[in-house]
């Protein structure tokens, strides 16, 4: 029989209409052929990316008023478990795609109640509509629970979307909601398909923070681990909860919220000022996380800086003679958390990453402005703490600028470059790297065993000032950082140009001991104050020194860390002598051994430093190297019990 006899024959006209079906079984595909456009990457990353789609359909039922509890769970099989109370996903047939609607929302790009005049949701942190649907392409079993009226539907899907079961009863309930399991398919995910507890769990620690009220349960049955999440004080909890390891200045955390209409917005902003010198300023719209700031930020800057100079002036506090104070002066040593929420919110470019509607501004800066005006005028014992912390930035900045014109005429006005600098004979950035070298021992070990052409060296005498306790001119005077300023070529502050770095690949080379941990940390600080864009751009890398040189006869390896220790240990012939050097520093090894385990480019091993979470890495930061002392101790206390080879 022929093949259009045999399909008139036996296929009814109801199920010709699969063929639109097929067609989003086809988008399912190109989501399976070109993952990263949708969740970025298929690493770690995007697999937990993965989880927050389907989590953000849930915060919306929050953000619509409607969900008050979700819960997470991690299998012992690394399966994702999504359970809400919110309203459940309609379960009758969508009339455009002739299949019901829990169906279309998870097999159809661009399907939800996302879009438009009479869609489902006032606002939504779903820019595309396209999460749901994109998280079942990429598993190999995703399931659906929905508590309709009193009913228990359920549906499942196989390999990348196929129904495998179609929506149908299962039986009755007295709960609404949806709940959602997947199994990420491990053909896309190749490099892991194992969650991370402590990325989950901050990501919806977060998600807490920005929806009071809303408790998020995290369960991970893998290792019996369990924790509720539930701020009713909102972002005023999350200031606190950032300002943990600061000493705040003022007592009352300053609290704003409104609604602007035409169209509906809603600002929400609480913030404090601490004893530290950098401002920790973080902004989000539909609990997305705009890393580079937007049209709300600029608002809440205006705003800041308009009333803050107001009030000293009509305090007294400046006088007609002083200059106002400027947007760094008022930032300084702030801690703020910036939220709006926005029924058509416009990003600039897919990542999500900055806002761009004009009109939050001024949305952002009516509210804010109005009601920190008011807060300072109802408490003047904090306005004045306040103003006195703005005028001591402003004189730190003064103080700074004359120490920057005083650094370039001297050691940054060179136009040669630091006598200590062992620099390469290539010219092209792209090419050329620099280590940066503790000590004189281990610098010249460097200097000889280095690629002449294409590495550079810069030894470095003792350790540089620790910039998360100093003010700017302070770390100016430093001779160490205003060489290596010299060095890379960029200038810093408001000069610094990322086009004039002369290396792409700057290298922390120190030694594999307690000394060495303590010079890569005071340097990673240092970059990440002054020198943030090198590490948001991939050119900050940490060189990894072996511990272990293990000799026998003519058999000889390196050992980078305990576990290659314990191979290369079974590769050892039993009953025969053999000789194994554990390097206590880099100034051990001769030029050549230097070279073929820690410098050539074929052999070596590079940690890049990435910078995957801005908060938690203030955070980081503020606990190890600021002024509080009981943070670090509590840390320290902790972790003690995973140290290796501390030295004695």
């Amino acid at each position: 029989m022929e093949e259009k006899e045999y399909f008139e024959e036996h296929v009814s006209k109801e199920q010709e209409y699969t063929e639109d079906q097929i067609q989003v079984l086809e988008g399912l595909e190109a989501v399976r052929k070109r993952p990263g456009m949708y969740i970025g990457s298929t690493s770690a990353r995007g697999l937990h990316h993965l989880v927050w789609e389907i989590v953000d359909n849930s915060i919306d039922e929050a953000l619509a008023g409607i969900c008050d509890r979700i819960v997470v769970t991690i299998s012992k099989d690394n399966d994702i478990t999504v359970e809400d109370n919110g309203r459940g996903i309609p379960v009758g047939i969508h009339k455009k795609t002739g299949v019901s609607t829990v169906e279309t929302v998870y097999t159809v790009l661009h399907a939800g109640g996302k879009f438009g005049e009479g869609g489902g949701y006032k606002v939504s942190g779903g820019l595309h509509g396209v999460g749901g649907s994109v998280v079942n392409a990429l598993s190999e079993k995703f399931e659906v629970w929905v508590g309709h009226e009193g009913e228990l539907y359920y549906m499942q899907f196989a390999n990348g979307g196929k129904v495998k079961e179609s929506l149908h009863v299962i039986g009755k309930t007295d709960k609404r909601g949806t709940t959602v399991k997947f199994r990420a398919d491990p053909t896309i995910f190749t490099e892991t398909t194992v969650y991370n507890y402590e990325v989950l769990r901050d990501r919806i620690r977060q998600l807490a923070f920005l929806n009071k009220g809303l408790t998020i349960v995290l369960v991970d049955e893998r290792s019996g681990e369990s924790e509720s999440f539930l701020y009713e004080g909102g972002l005023k909890e999350y200031v606190q909860y950032l300002n943990q390891n600061r000493t705040p200045i003022h007592p009352t955390i300053v609290y704003v919220e409104g609604v602007a209409h035409n169209p509906d917005m809603e600002v929400e902003i609480a913030a404090q000022y601490n004893d530290s010198y950098q401002p920790s300023i973080y902004s989000f719209c539909n609990n997305i996380y705009t890393q580079e700031g937007g049209t709300h930020e600029e608002g809440f800057r205006l705003a800041l800086t308009r009333i803050i100079n107001n009030y000293a002036r009509s305090k007294k506090f400046l006088k007609d003679q002083d200059d106002d104070l400027t947007k760094d002066d008022v930032r300084e040593g702030l801690t703020a958390v910036i939220s709006v929420k926005h029924p058509d919110p416009q990003y600039e470019g897919q990542t999500k990453t900055k806002l761009g509607n004009s009109e939050i501004r001024g949305a952002v800066n009516k509210i804010f402005s109005e009601q920190l005006e008011r807060f300072l005028m109802e408490n003047p014992d904090q306005a004045k703490l306040i103003i006195e912390k703005c005028m001591l930035a402003a004189k730190a900045r003064v103080a700074a600028k004359r120490a920057r014109e005083a650094a370039r005429k001297t050691v940054l006005g060179l136009s040669t470059l630091p006598g200590k600098l062992a620099d390469c004979s290539n010219r092209n950035p792209e090419l050329c790297e620099i280590f940066i070298v503790e000590g004189d021992s281990a610098g010249g070990s460097a200097k000889e065993g280095r690629n002449r052409e294409f590495q550079a060296i810069l030894p470095l005498r003792g350790k540089i000032i620790n910039v998360e306790k100093a003010r700017q001119e302070k770390v100016l005077d430093n001779q160490e950082i205003g060489t290596m300023i010299t060095a890379f070529g960029t200038s810093f502050g408001p000069e610094f140009d990322i086009e004039k770095l002369r290396y792409h690949k700057i290298i922390i080379m120190t030694d594999a001991d307690v000394d060495g941990a303590h010079i890569q940390t005071l340097l990673l600080t240092f970059f990440y104050r002054y020198f943030k864009p090198l590490i948001e751009q991939g050119h900050i890398y940490i060189a990894q020194p072996p511990l272990f040189k293990v000799q026998q006869g003519k058999f000889m390896e390196y050992a980078y860390n305990d576990e290659e220790m314990e191979e290369i240990r079974k590769k050892l012939i039993p009953n025969q002598k053999a000789l194994i050097q554990r390097y206590k520093g880099l100034g051990e090894m001769d030029a050549e051994q230097l070279w073929e385990t820690t410098m050539d480019p074929n052999t070596r091993v590079l940690k890049k430093v990435k910078l995957e979470d801005a908060m938690e890495a203030d955070m980081v930061f503020d606990m190890l190297m600021g002024e509080k002392v009981e943070p670090r101790r509590d840390f320290i206390l902790t972790n003690a019990k995973f140290v290796k080879n501390l030295d004695f």
